[in-house]
């Protein structure tokens, strides 16, 4: 057995469990294997190992690997995307996580040959180096995008402070959920925002206790090969 498989064992289990304790159904919650960190090689194992779901944060390393795998699955852009870099990734992206600003949505809609799922940034806990829309610009920000046909906002998106504080995670999760509802009841046709897509390595178990549909989940899945070879070398 793989390191990645014997990984995702692992996560599938704790995953299992707070689905559990948010009384939730584990078929609507998907992992992102954050690849940004890892080669080309150990993308293909974790692929190999079932994970359909890849997620990158630049355009020449999400490129780089659609070209050498070739491999039908999912590919997310879960990093802060510059306009002008917009035509690099558009076109070979599944779902995008960081729509938060109206001139890249201008640019997708310019560049996009076919409607992009897009999650909205929410900077819920405001930190200044955060990107993304408070949770009160939310609803503004997508009603202006109503008349955009190649953008369809299927959810938000954010990141919970980095702390040891599972309160304050928990209630930054807790304030996305509330406005992906907010959004939702609304039956805007652009954005149906049933997805939330929230928790990373170290809180993915709160995040789906409070409705996580995406996580991202890198290191504790296929590690960072940048940070061993580091290690390696001390």
């Amino acid at each position: 057995m793989t390191k990645i498989l014997t990984n995702l064992s692992k996560i599938n289990d704790l995953l299992i469990a707070a689905a559990k304790r948010g009384n939730r159904d584990t078929s609507n919650i998907q992992i992102i294997a954050v690849t940004k960190e890892v080669s080309v090689e150990r993308t293909q194992e974790a692929i190999n190992a079932g994970l359909i779901h890849l997620g990158e944060n630049r355009p020449e390393g999400l490129n780089h690997k659609i070209a050498a795998i070739q491999a039908d699955v999912r590919w997310h852009y879960i990093g802060s995307l510059q306009t002008r870099k917009v035509k690099q990734v558009i076109h070979h992206i599944d779902y995008l996580h960081s729509l938060d600003r109206l001139s890249l949505a201008q640019e997708i809609e310019k560049r996009a040959e076919k409607p992009v799922k897009c999650f909205v940034q929410v900077n819920v806990s405001e930190e200044e180096s955060k990107h993304g829309l408070t949770v009160e610009e939310v609803l503004p920000f997508i009603e202006t995008l109503t008349s955009f046909t190649k953008i369809q906002v299927v959810g938000l998106m954010t990141m919970a402070p980095n702390t040891e504080d599972k309160a304050l995670i928990r209630s930054v999760f807790k304030q996305l959920k509330q406005c992906q509802q907010q959004i939702a009841e609304q039956g805007f046709a652009h954005a149906p925002c049933t997805e939330l897509s929230m928790g990373m390595s170290n809180d993915f178990e709160i995040a789906v206790e409070e409705g996580a549909t995406f996580v991202r989940v890198g290191t504790a899945l296929v590690g960072n090969e940048r940070g061993e070879q580091d290690e390696h070398e001390k």
